[in-house]
């Protein structure tokens, strides 16, 4: 069983015992979550039930909250002697899907 959710301005296919990423979620590591179910599917995908707006509730457990790998902005104008770098590491959170209901 698989379904699609909404989480942090995207959305994200899940299925029941696997985890994902997605944008930081403000709660403690071993925190009980709730997600928004725009499509719940088996596997077959004989039944499927698409919602209007929702089909049903996710819910999951966070297993970690961190920071991604580094990337470097590099701002470059020739002839001006202008350059600049600067780093960023986006903050994740990472998400055991436990029930699909």
């Amino acid at each position: 069983m698989f379904a699609i959710i909404k989480s942090g301005g995207k959305q994200h296919v899940v299925e029941e015992g696997k985890w994902f990423l997605t944008e930081k979620i403000e709660q403690e590591v071993g925190t009980a979550v709730e997600f928004e179910a725009i499509l719940i599917s088996d596997d077959k995908g004989k039944e499927t039930k698409v919602g209007t707006p929702l089909a049903g509730k996710v819910t999951g457990k966070i297993m970690e909250n961190g920071r991604a790998k580094k990337i470097s902005v590099v701002k470059y104008k020739p002839k001006s002697n202008y350059r600049r770098n600067v780093g960023h590491r986006q903050p994740f959170t990472k998400v055991m899907i436990e029930k699909i209901a």
